[in-house]
């Protein structure tokens, strides 16, 4: 009987596809467990655009978004800094710092982050706007297995999680696309128009498994 409930537990549990529009994942407490991750079979990115939404109250710092692959664990990361201003942007286990960044607490934001290996460059868009467009690391791929993770950072990989900088809040509209989108595609998305869905994440059609207290609720929207 206990093996029956536990392959039935592991069976919910499992990743498929899924369609989240008008939901949100909420990540209820500060945790080193609790986490989302999200299926790709993709082994090779030359550029990234990753887009989601989020509402939180943390003053201290957290990770957003975290991809990692067996030789690089910072792949391709956006984290928040404990300063109210400041973002890190990573990619090839190299990283950028971003300040004047109007983040505030308790206001649903549009992050979108941005990255080519041939230029190297990465850019944040915070609600539709730019930052300064930076030099992180060029030459070189994402390559390998990927695991994504939300809500918590992975400091190796799949794991070595640290709640002190894990998410706390809601987050909701992941998107990661395997190319650069344009300024007027980021501004669609910002600004809740129609725009092309992730071709490696897709919201609407998303693959993922929970891991501890995540919950799925309908997404509150506010004025």
């Amino acid at each position: 009987m206990m093996l029956l409930l536990l392959l039935v537990m592991l069976t919910s549990c499992a990743a498929i596809p899924r369609d989240l529009s008008n939901k949100m994942f909420t990540f209820p407490q500060e945790t080193n467990t609790a986490h989302v991750r999200l299926t790709t079979s993709r082994q090779n990115l030359g550029a990234v655009t990753v887009c989601l939404r989020s509402f939180t109250d943390l003053k201290r710092a957290h990770s957003l978004f975290s991809l990692a692959t067996p030789s690089a664990i910072e792949n391709f990361l956006i984290f928040k800094r404990a300063a109210s201003d400041e973002f890190e942007l990573w990619a090839r286990n190299r990283y950028v710092i971003l300040y004047g960044e109007d983040y505030e607490l308790n206001t649903w934001h549009s992050v979108c982050s941005t990255w080519n290996a041939v230029s190297g460059v990465m850019q944040l868009w915070l609600d539709g706007k730019p930052s300064s467009r930076k030099f992180v690391s060029s030459g070189s791929n994402i390559n390998g297995p990927m695991l994504i993770v939300l809500g918590q950072e992975q400091d190796s990989y799949g794991g070595g999680f640290d709640s002190k900088q894990s998410f706390a809040g809601m987050m909701s509209d992941v998107h990661m696309w395997d190319y650069v989108i344009s300024p007027d595609e980021i501004l669609r998305y910002s600004d809740h128009l129609s725009f092309t869905p992730g071709n490696v994440l897709n919201w609407w059609s998303l693959d993922f498994q929970i891991v501890g207290r995540v919950l799925i609720e309908d997404q509150q929207k506010t004025l």
